[in-house]
Parts: structure tokens; C-alpha cells; sequence
């Protein structure tokens, strides 16, 4: 028989299948004699040959009796009908009778696939004839071997359409087989994952799945593909480059002009309003001894001598790469090299000077040579608010930053991303603030490992468009070790759609992949995954507050009937609305009176207080409600009522800090929607001062706390 090259045929399927304890039907080559079957008995016999994976379709099926000489004239016959496909053999196997219910989708389809990025998978999804119209009802499911146990991808299973049917969970129907027998079934496909690797095989798509007669799920149908080689991971930078970034100790720029609002003269400008001592800077530039005051190097190559914590290189592309050929070749000069230049593995590059790039820096690595940490292409820039440092080539007039340490970090593949991010909530407290550019050398995971080593950092928000070769699985791992330490992870990922894609790979050069098997994998490595950059921005808002709890219980506070009405509208399922005990009702209705507001407003959630409320108002109220088993209370304030205060800084402050007093007590979570012209600016600014989560709208402030309780 032909060996097939790069093809896993049925026959080879089963085996290793069967090798991890999984039913597949009896079966056995016509060309090997031997056969257990009995004279007459039903079978099903398939031709198999190289590379054909639709039997059907070319007449390589038949249904019939046992017979051999029978077969072995049909098998020849099947093998005349596919002359371009080398032979393989004709596989006679045992017809399987299987459960079935009129009108439901009883048959499964299972991939096995080792995803160059995500690692190896399990799809599962409805099978048959009407696959395609059932997945538009009914989604596959998928499970990242490395990050999901049998167990979890059994709960899985029977929250869905297809595990539903086959144990007897939708209506009129009965069940077809049980957990203990799913779950034995799905343990077996992951030992299979394991001789699948031995094996060299890429993938393996098993369809149907059926139940037999005693309800064990059966694969009458499987082929692959096979491929053993395997790329080599890359070689990861030196791990002292995470504190050169955001602590060094010596800074050098290359590329700072003469000429004022150019690149690398915002960048200088920035920089020396830094910490640093002046001593600790330097430029290179070429016929200078000094310039602007600091002193020049002539070349990079007096950093073999003297080098730097980091290299700042804002150069046209040829020039960046020539620097770091030139510092790999001379074996050292900065522990990390921050390159602002775009047309370096992206759309603008037509020379290939990226890849020259990577295979300058892997060939180093590989042979055991120094090479530095590379961030970047295309990076806008960095703020670690410890050194006040600053490297973002945007003047301060456009974007003043404060140096307020805290435990937020952000991570953005988008500069334009990460700076509106922080023009826009200037009150975070920041570890550090990186934007990391087309991810050619330091990648994603590399910065989740080095925030999973910074014990300041307790929430990281990240915003992608792709992911680096192979480091889809890497960025999964990291969010799993960070969320193991108690970390938080929360993620935009943009580069969805077919459009997206295609401007993410414009824009940055970057993959953007396929969203369902990346947001898959992401959640379950615990990651939070932001479907609208409103909901992330929301989400980071009540993180850079309250780094720690999961709320699921929400108190609604307003004083205005269409926020009461539509956040209602909000809560439901597993975030809900949280209820007042008969005493607290008593409590509440007590505190309306005592404000004059009785008649008025009623004693219960959501609370609607009416434009009559004023702040000592909110404030009792907000008393009880942080009494109650709310373990959130959101406050809607319209301001436009004249009953607040939103003009006097005294008394807004005032109000704002007695309501953070009032949530640090209670150790529930606050925060507070203002839904306002920008006449109201000023209200807004002195309550995000007072350390409370600020937002534009109840349903912007709900959607956060909703992804939150989400998180797994």
C-alpha cells in the first residue's frame, strides 16, 4: 500500500483514536485479509487514497454486506475512479447504527488543530449535511487544549445546542446518552491531542460524531494532515529590558533636529522634564561634541564602550535598521532599543527591511551572541509616571501628562489609541503607559511577563490589532499567570471584520487572525474581552479605582426618571439588580422622608431621587444602599437641576469626597455617571479627583461593570 505524505488517512485516524481509549467502529484493509467481520454483515466499505478527503463525492463509498471477494472487485473499482490519487487501500468498516431524532441535529463535527498561534484546539460544533445553516444558529465551540480541562469543556458542551439534544435537555425529547459518558468521551480526544503531536499531525477533522447504540459518541469519519516539521519559537530578548524601559537609569536619543515640533526634538523636550538627571542623556549625533546643552556621540558605536540602559531611535527605517545591525555586530551598546519609525515590516516597507530586521536579531540569539530588546516598529512612545518620564513625541501642549503612580498598566498596539486614552482619564493612576509599536522583537506576552514580575501593577488593559507569529498562545499563558496572581487583564481587540482586517495589516502590518479563536482562547485564559472601545473604556475607568472584587450586585442611584427606567433594562441574568431587605426599604423610606422628598419618590431600586434631591439627599441614600447586599452603587446625576451644586469647586469637592469616604467604608464600589453638556466639565473633573470612576452615561458606567462581573 502507498504511504501517504502529508495526509492522514481514515485508516491511520482510527487508530489513534482508538490508541486513547475512543470508540471507532470496527474496520480493517480489504488488501490485509484478517477482517473482523462476520459473512453477511452490514459494512460500509471506503476507498482511501492520498489526499482525497471527499469519498463520497468520487463514488469511494459503499454500502453493502460482507463478502470479500465482493469487495475486493469494488475496492479496484474505487481505486479506477481516482487514477490522480496514489492508493492507499479499501477500508471496510462496521455500519454503526446510531441514535437519531426526527427534526434535531443528532451528529457532531470535531476538529483536532494545532494552530500555529493558539497551540492545539477542539472545535465542536453540529455535523451533518446542514452543518453550515445549524453553526448559524449555533456557534462551534472551541477549546484551547492548554487552557481548558475535559471537565470544563463538558459544561461546555451541555449549555449547547448539540449537548442540549443529545442529553435530552430540549423539549420533547429524550436523551441519547449522559455526562459521565460525554465527559469519558472528551477526556479521551484530549489524550488523543497527545499522540496526535507525537505523531506530526497539524490536523484532524472527525465527522460525524454519532451515538451509538449505548450512547458512546463514535467517529465514523476522520483524515488530516500531517506535517512534522515545526517552526522554532523565538528567541526571547534579555529580560532586564522591562526596568531599561521604564526605569532607566541612562537614556540615549539618535535623531533629535535642530529644527523645533520635528520628532525627535518633542521627544528630547519631553524627556528632559523627567527625573533624570541631565548627566544621565545623551544624544548621537554625527559632527557634534554638544548639542542643546547635552553631549553628542559621534556614532553608535561609542556605545560598545558606553552603553545605555535605552536607545531611543528616531530615524527613517534604513538608518534604524543599519543602527541595529550595527549594535548586534559590535555585541552590545543599550539593554533596549525603542524604534519610532514606521516602513519596517509594514505596508511602507518594500525593501524588506523588517524582515532583515527579525533575522538580524534571531541569527544573534540562536548562536548564543548578544542582541538587544527591540520595541517597535512604528512606536508613538512611553509614560512611566515613577520617573515622570515621558518619551511620546506629542508636546505638552497637546497632551500634559501627570505623573500620578498607581497600579494601571496600558499596553497599545496604537499610539493615537494609547494617547487619547490617557487624554481623556488623566486621573488614572499609571505604572506605565507603552506604546509597543508592530511587536517585532518585544511582543505582547513579553510585556504581560514583565507586568506579571512588577508587583505594582494590578490591572493591565491592553489594545491590539494582531498578534505576532506564535505569540497568540504566549499572550493566553501570560493573562493565565497574571490572573493567577490576582492580576486583572482586560483587552480590546480591533481588526474583527474583513475591513478591519485588512486596516489593521495596513496601518501596522500585523495579523489581525481570526477573532473567534482569539477572543476564545483569551477568555479562557481569563482575559476580559471588550467587544466595544466604549465598554473597555468604561471597564478601565472602574478598574483604575477599585483594582480588586468582581460586583454582580448593582444598587442604581439618579435623579431622573429615563436613567432609572433604562438602567433597569440593563440588569438581568448573572448582573443583576441588587434588592432591598424589608428593613432597609424601612431604612430608605425613613431617609426620603427626613430629606423632604416623601410623595415624591419611592422606596425602592433602582431609585429614582427626582431633580428634587440635592446632595445631602444622595448622600443619605447612598448610606443605605451601601448597606444593602449591593456590592456596586451606581449614581446618575443630571446636573442640570438647580438643586446641585455643579459651579462652586468648594462644595463639589465636598460632595465628592464624602461619597468616596462613604465607598472606602464600605468596601463596595462607587462611581458615578454625569450626563451633561460640557458646561458640567468642571463637575466631573472634581469627582474624578476625589478617586471616583466617572462616566458620560448610566449605561457607559453599567457596560463596564458588566464586563467585569463577566470576567472568568
Amino acid at each position: 500500500m502507498h504511504t501517504a505524505t502529508g495526509f492522514l488517512h481514515e485508516g491511520r485516524a482510527y487508530g489513534l483514536l482508538a490508541a486513547a481509549g475512543l470508540r471507532v467502529p470496527r474496520h480493517g484493509f480489504i488488501e490485509s485479509g484478517n477482517l473482523p467481520f462476520a459473512p453477511g454483515e452490514p459494512i460500509v466499505l471506503k476507498g482511501i487514497a492520498d489526499q482525497l478527503w471527499h469519498k463520497s463525492d468520487r463514488g469511494a463509498v459503499r454500502f453493502g454486506a460482507f463478502e470479500v471477494e465482493a469487495l475486493r472487485a469494488e475496492a479496484a473499482a474505487m481505486r479506477q475512479r481516482v487514477p490522480e490519487h496514489p492508493w492507499i487501500g479499501g477500508l471496510v468498516c462496521e455500519k454503526v447504527a446510531f441514535k437519531k431524532l426526527t427534526g434535531l441535529p443528532t451528529e457532531a463535527l470535531m476538529s483536532l488543530k494545532r494552530d500555529p498561534d493558539a497551540g492545539w484546539l477542539v472545535v465542536c460544533g453540529i455535523g451533518g449535511l446542514q452543518a453550515d445553516a445549524w453553526a448559524a444558529m449555533a456557534p462551534p465551540l472551541i477549546w484551547p487544549i492548554a487552557l481548558t480541562t475535559p471537565e470544563q469543556a463538558l459544561v461546555d458542551l451541555c449549555g449547547h445546542w448539540l449537548g442540549r439534544t443529545w442529553l435530552g435537555r430540549q423539549r420533547g425529547t429524550e436523551a441519547l446518552t449522559d455526562e459521565a459518558k460525554l465527559l469519558a468521551f472528551l477526556q479521551g480526544l484530549w489524550r488523543a491531542v497527545q499522540g496526535l503531536e507525537r505523531e506530526g499531525v497539524t490536523l484532524l477533522e472527525l465527522n460525524p460524531i454519532v451515538l451509538d447504540s449505548e450512547g458512546l459518541p463514535t467517529a465514523l469519519d476522520g483524515v488530516g494532515t500531517l506535517d512534522a516539521t515545526a517552526l522554532p519559537a523565538p528567541a526571547s530578548p534579555d529580560p532586564a529590558w522591562y526596568q531599561a524601559l521604564l526605569n532607566p537609569r541612562s537614556l540615549v536619543i539618535a535623531g533629535v533636529s535642530s529644527r523645533e515640533g520635528t520628532v525627535g526634538r518633542i521627544i528630547l523636550e519631553n524627556v528632559r522634564k523627567s527625573k533624570l538627571p541631565e548627566s544621565s542623556l545623551r544624544l548621537i549625533k554625527p559632527g557634534s561634541s554638544e548639542f542643546l546643552g547635552l553631549p553628542c556621540l559621534a556614532s553608535v558605536a561609542e556605545l560598545a564602550t558606553a552603553p545605555a540602559d535605552q536607545l531611543i531611535l528616531s530615524l527613517p527605517a534604513p538608518q534604524t535598521l543599519e543602527v541595529v545591525e550595527q549594535l548586534c555586530h559590535q555585541g552590545g551598546g543599550a539593554t533596549v532599543v525603542y524604534l519610532v519609525a514606521g516602513g519596517l515590516g509594514d505596508g511602507a516597507d518594500t525593501e524588506g527591511l523588517g524582515k532583515r530586521l527579525v533575522a538580524c536579531l534571531e541569527e544573534h540569539r540562536r548562536a548564543g551572541k548578544w542582541a538587544p530588546a527591540v520595541v517597535g516598529p512604528n512606536g508613538l512612545g512611553l509614560f512611566s509616571p515613577d520617573l515622570a518620564l515621558n518619551t511620546l513625541f506629542i508636546p505638552e501642549v497637546k497632551l500634559p501628562l501627570t505623573a500620578k503612580p498607581g497600579h494601571l498598566a496600558l499596553v497599545s498596539q496604537s499610539g493615537a489609541f494609547l494617547i487619547t486614552r490617557l487624554s481623556r482619564r488623566p486621573e488614572l493612576g499609571l505604572r506605565a503607559a507603552i506604546a509597543i509599536g508592530n511587536q517585532m522583537d518585544v511582543r505582547c506576552s513579553d510585556f504581560l511577563h514583565g507586568f506579571a514580575t512588577d508587583a505594582a501593577v494590578k490591572v493591565v488593559g491592553a489594545y491590539l490589532e494582531g498578534f505576532a507569529p506564535a505569540d497568540l498562545q504566549a499572550t493566553a499563558q501570560a493573562t493565565r499567570t497574571l490572573r493567577s496572581a490576582g492580576r486583572r487583564v482586560l483587552l480590546y481587540k480591533g481588526g474583527r471584520s474583513q475591513e478591519g482586517m485588512a486596516a489593521a495589516s495596513s496601518h501596522t502590518g500585523a495579523l489581525a487572525g481570526d477573532h473567534a479563536l482569539q477572543a476564545a482562547l483569551l477568555r479562557r485564559a481569563g482575559a476580559m474581552l471588550a467587544e466595544r472601545m466604549e465598554t473597555f473604556d468604561a471597564a478601565l475607568a472602574w478598574l483604575g479605582a477599585y483594582p480588586e472584587g468582581r460586583p454582580t450586585s448593582v444598587a442604581i442611584m439618579t435623579n431622573a426618571g429615563f436613567e432609572s427606567v433604562a438602567s433597569a433594562d440593563l440588569l438581568s441574568g448573572p448582573f443583576r439588580g441588587a434588592k432591598l431587605s424589608e428593613s432597609e426599604t424601612a431604612t430608605l423610606a425613613a431617609t426620603i422622608e427626613a430629606e423632604g422628598l416623601a410623595g415624591l419618590v419611592s422606596a425602592r431600586l433602582p431609585l429614582d431621587l427626582t431633580p428634587m434631591a440635592n446632595e445631602s439627599a444622595y448622600l443619605a441614600a447612598a448610606r443605605v444602599l451601601l448597606g444593602s447586599e449591593a456590592e456596586a452603587v451606581v449614581v446618575g446625576l443630571v446636573p442640570l437641576t438647580v438643586r446641585l451644586d455643579t459651579r462652586q469647586p468648594e462644595a463639589i469637592r465636598a460632595f465628592a469626597s464624602e461619597l468616596t469616604r462613604l465607598a472606602q467604608a464600605s468596601g463596595k464600589w462607587l462611581g458615578v455617571a454625569v450626563e451633561g453638556g460640557a458646561l458640567f466639565d468642571l463637575y466631573r473633573q472634581e469627582l474624578r479627583a476625589a478617586g471616583l470612576p466617572v462616566f458620560l452615561t448610566m449605561e457607559e458606567a453599567l457596560e463596564g461593570l458588566r464586563l467585569i462581573a463577566s470576567e472568568v
